[in-house]
């Protein structure tokens, strides 16, 4: 009779689960554990309504929408495939392994610089790893600024990534320092970077999204961070200046969804490095804790990162890109 009524017990339990109605004895003994709902509230028909839409989104300029949900892999949130980028400065140095970087990642690179010829070998050179075209121009007169700013509007609607890189240098001693350096680098490292700024703002708004802003990078250097070890005062004075204003427009364009950081770079070899390098070269690589000089894939990763869905939510940084040479003294 007792394992009757166990049996018929057990009998009207199993119903009433099939039923949906509470089981007493099983809900004392383990409590269910729900499930939070997702932020929001979705749920799975919300999700697979999202998946559809986002997989139909596109960026302006043809570069695929990022997962706005959390969902990309590692290959999507550093993909700056279909991106289109102009890198000033584009033919030599820095700004070369930028440009370089970012053709054999697939965007689609513009580059710019004084020398038309010099301009034209680098994209020739850059096209057969992606596209690139070259615009040359002379960042030095406001003019050619304006003149850059809008063959580039003429070609592309949106512009996702700006390199600022142009510069100048100019080192002599502190009595024979002339007015001339001062005006020359000023021009091109600080006035020309907030002048193609402002006139590609169009370009670089029509590109920008929330979850992907456009970007802006600047190139500045560790000579505005530390002191320099040659006479180079209009240099790190003007790099100090790029830092500084990396940081003011960061602040003015986040509303508009455009971020602007600075990349700092220390001992690379370049063409502007070259004198500094043949004399100093082994005790620079010696005293630098990595124990090396910067190569063209160091400077072209920070810069895919920064110009990726990776680093969209950075904005007003200034990264030293030099082994820890200014930043474990």
């Amino acid at each position: 009779m007792v394992a009757r009524r166990h049996r018929a017990r057990g009998e009207a339990q199993r119903r009433r689960r099939l039923r949906g109605d509470v089981d007493p004895v099983r809900d004392e003994a383990r409590p269910r554990v729900r499930r939070a709902p997702r932020v929001g509230g979705c749920d799975r028909e919300g999700a697979a309504h999202r998946a559809a839409r986002s997989g139909a989104r596109t960026r302006a300029g043809g570069a695929a929408a990022p997962e706005a949900d959390g969902g990309s892999t590692v290959k999507d949130l550093f993909s700056i495939e279909g991106k289109v980028a102009l890198v000033t400065g584009g033919s030599r140095g820095i700004g070369l392994m930028i440009a370089r970087g970012y053709a054999e990642h697939g965007a689609r690179v513009y580059v710019s610089s004084r020398s038309a010829d010099a301009c034209a070998e680098t994209a020739a050179e850059l096209s057969k790893l992606g596209t690139c075209t070259a615009l040359p121009a002379d960042l030095s007169q406001h003019a050619e600024v304006k003149r850059l700013a809008g063959e580039l509007a003429a070609r592309e609607p949106a512009l996702h990534i700006l390199v600022n890189n142009a510069g100048a240098n100019w080192g002599a001693p502190i009595e024979e320092y002339p007015d001339a350096a001062w005006d020359k680098v000023l021009a091109l490292n600080v006035k020309a970077i907030f002048h193609l700024t402002v006139a590609l703002l169009p370009q670089l708004a029509a590109a920008a999204t929330p979850e992907d802003p456009a970007r802006v990078i600047n190139v500045g250097s560790i000579d505005g961070i530390q002191v320099p070890l040659l006479e180079t005062y209009a240099y790190s004075a003007s790099k100090a200046a790029v830092h500084h204003m990396t940081r003011v427009l960061a602040k003015k364009l986040a509303s508009r969804d455009i971020t602007v950081n600075a990349v700092a770079p220390g001992p690379f070899q370049s063409k502007m490095m070259a004198a500094t390098l043949e004399k100093f070269g082994d005790s620079i690589a010696k005293t630098n804790p990595r124990k090396r000089i910067g190569a063209p894939e160091d400077m072209a990763g920070v810069a895919i990162y920064l110009a990726s869905r990776a680093g969209a939510y950075v904005t007003g940084a200034v990264i030293p890109v030099d082994g820890g040479l200014s930043t474990t003294k």
